[in-house]
């Protein structure tokens, strides 16, 4: 070997998943924690656990047709995904209006976005959830008319706006909590889309001024591009976090999944069997978009690098 060929690196081995001694504990304690919950329940409790309860509010037989179809658990899991996906747009929307002017450098603009962050955050948000929905529902929707209107739709528009809203019926409760979540992620949002902004090298912008474009170029061809890719991260954490504040609203009668398992608890007197069950659901989801959107991040992160 020529010592002036570059010494060669060994191949780096790919880390895998290891399983050692703390792990073994880690689950011992975990299945200890379950099975004392369970003994608990059935020998002081005297609680007689019946699953068989459950399973017919997730699929039903419809009289008409004799085929399966959701139930209530999965209709109040539809709500949730719905609440979450279009919750997460409208807040982005929010965040990217309220971000930019929280960064602006006249006083007006950074002055309404820092008292709407301030404001959110610092209430609480079941305080925020009842003065705002009921403002609302008591003050501005009455007047709109929205589920009168979407009544006269014709058929095909009243199935899309079922599928994208949930039924006609009550798709005035749903914009209502739909509004309400949107608001007030969008003071978390508004925060993520500032530090994207404020992560962009100064340098940059000033090469951007020198080439004679406007702020509003510099703004949306230099410094947009750069922040996105920085608010991707935090976006995806919110969007599962929403998934989870999206139960907050199940306080003012919107029947998303939170909601639903509190009516199936009462009408079956089952409080374990049905709060794990939707909890369960609950975990899933969000575990499932947090491999996922890590996977993505990974794979984003390869390409840059």
């Amino acid at each position: 070997m020529s010592l002036d060929a570059p010494a060669r690196l060994p191949p780096q081995r790919r880390k895998g998943l290891s399983f050692g001694w703390l792990d073994a504990v880690l689950l011992a304690c975990v299945l200890g924690a379950a099975g004392y919950f369970i003994w608990r329940t059935q020998t002081v409790l005297y609680y007689k656990w019946d699953w068989s309860t459950v399973w017919p509010w997730i699929l039903r037989v419809d009289p008409k047709t004799g085929g399966w179809v959701p139930n209530a658990i999965l209709l109040g899991l539809a709500t949730t995904l719905r609440l979450a996906i279009w919750g997460i747009l409208l807040a982005a929307i929010i965040g990217a209006i309220m971000g930019w002017a929280r960064t602006s450098k006249r006083l007006l603009p950074r002055l309404i976005s820092t008292s709407y962050v301030m404001l959110i955050r610092n209430i609480p948000p079941i305080v925020f959830v009842f003065v705002f929905v009921f403002f609302i529902t008591s003050q501005i929707l009455p007047s709109l008319g929205i589920a009168d209107r979407a009544a006269r739709l014709s058929p095909d528009m009243r199935w899309w706006l079922s599928v994208l809203f949930g039924p006609i019926s009550r798709i005035e409760n749903f914009l209502v909590g739909l509004i309400c979540l949107s608001v007030f992620t969008g003071a978390y949002v508004t925060e993520i889309v500032r530090a994207g902004i404020e992560s962009v090298p100064r340098s940059q912008i000033e090469a951007g001024n020198s080439l004679g474009l406007s702020r509003f170029d510099v703004l949306r061809d230099v410094v947009f591009p750069q922040a996105l890719r920085n608010v991707i991260p935090p976006m995806s954490n919110q969007f599962i976090q929403m998934i989870k504040d999206s139960s907050l609203v199940s306080l003012v009668s919107v029947q998303e999944l939170t909601f639903v398992a509190q009516d199936i608890q009462i009408s079956t007197q089952r409080v374990f069997e049905v709060l794990l069950f939707v909890g369960l659901l609950y975990f899933m989801i969000c575990w499932s978009l947090s491999l996922i959107f890590g996977r993505l991040e990974r794979d984003a992160t390869r390409v840059r690098g």
